[in-house]
């Protein structure tokens, strides 16, 4: 963190012919920033008596804050899920690459693997602030291995895992520590899943459900133990029932804990959910939407066959597939192109004054 002392000598930058987001409203105005803190103008010249050292013309651009992934497997040729000799140079490329579109953070996703590439991959990714040299690294997201086979989707079967008589051990003993771990992605319907979701929590990570065959009251349940996040919401779970929405129906339902949100995760590439979905997700419950990629390695590769893991993915177009099949397996659009996609299909519109 920056002392008050050193923060005071770092110069103030001044952000001119912008527009920016306030409440519902975009505003005409400009902003002033100091060693990454946004700064009150009339505070800055009333107490200290200080200008802008420097001005930046936005060029009527929005400035806004930069989107966060919380699920990308790689991109650029980078395979998280690769137990590579140098993870952090890979980690530190796709940081510098998805600035361009947008993205100031993330979490470098690892899908179904063999326990030995946790134990070397993961102490090789380090949580660390974004910056010119690339977007920040909030933590891992490790979706997997703990996932129904009948919705496994594009993770390799053969090394799926359950929870044996000591689940945690089960977790440790499969990850390695989670020290740098933010989010794992579990199906609650798993024997002594909820133990599991209760460890995991205390020690503050994030439990997302996905990948899983369970009803609405499993899903509760597991709200209840701890979980707070939905994994690529109606991607590898039972589809909506009217007599039992499964995992969708957290979004509305009247049996979670007081004051407990949940949140969900949605693809908006235009192949994983189709717009009327996303306007039914958004609707039911827009303060919960996060947007993902769920970017695969082919990330700004073209067409061709690349890897996920343990396994081969091959892009035709605008999807990916794992080799050989039509089982989607992940996407190949940048967070900027989901952005995009979501607005246009779910009609969502911004005021603009001024």
């Amino acid at each position: 963190m920056r002392d008050a002392q050193g923060e005071g000598r770092a110069p103030v930058l001044q952000f001119t012919n912008c527009r920016i987001l306030r409440g519902r409203a975009l505003l005409r105005e400009d902003l002033w920033v100091r060693g990454g803190r946004i700064l009150d103008p009339e505070k800055l010249f009333f107490e200290e008596r200080r200008m802008a050292d420097e001005q930046r013309d936005c060029g009527g651009c929005i400035l806004a804050p930069g989107f966060i992934d919380v699920q990308i497997n790689g991109g650029f040729g980078v395979d998280f899920s690769q137990a590579t000799e140098d993870v952090g140079s890979g980690v530190a490329l796709v940081a510098q690459r998805i600035l361009s579109h947008g993205v100031t953070s993330f979490c470098p996703t690892l899908v179904t693997s063999p326990p030995e590439v946790y134990h070397k991959v993961l102490p090789q990714i380090p949580v660390k602030s974004g910056g010119p040299h690339g977007a920040g690294v909030l933590g891992v997201h490790l979706e997997g291995p703990f996932i129904s086979r009948e919705k496994r989707g594009a993770h390799p079967e053969a090394h799926l895992r359950s929870f044996e008589a000591n689940a945690f051990h089960d977790v440790l003993a499969t990850y390695g520590p989670l020290d740098n771990v933010r989010i794992v992605t579990l199906a609650p319907e798993l024997g002594r899943s909820h133990e599991v979701i209760q460890a995991l929590t205390a020690r503050g990570i994030c439990v997302s459900l996905g990948h899983s065959v369970a009803d609405l009251q499993a899903a509760e349940e597991a709200v209840q133990s701890g979980a707070t996040f939905i994994t690529h919401l109606f991607n590898a779970m039972l589809p909506f029932h009217h007599r039992d929405p499964g995992i969708v129906g957290l979004l509305t339902s009247d049996r979670l804990p007081p004051g407990r949100h949940i949140f969900y995760g949605m693809i908006a590439d235009g192949t994983h959910t189709n717009p009327a979905a996303l306007r039914i997700a958004h609707r039911a419950h827009p303060q919960g939407l996060v947007l993902v990629t769920d970017a695969v390695p082919a990330l700004g590769l073209g067409n061709g066959r690349h890897t996920l893991g343990q396994q081969e993915v091959e892009v035709d177009g605008l999807t990916a597939y794992v080799a050989g099949t039509k089982t989607l397996s992940g996407s190949i659009a940048p967070m900027d192109v989901c952005v995009r996609h979501f607005l246009q299909a779910t009609g969502v519109e911004h005021q603009e004054h001024g």
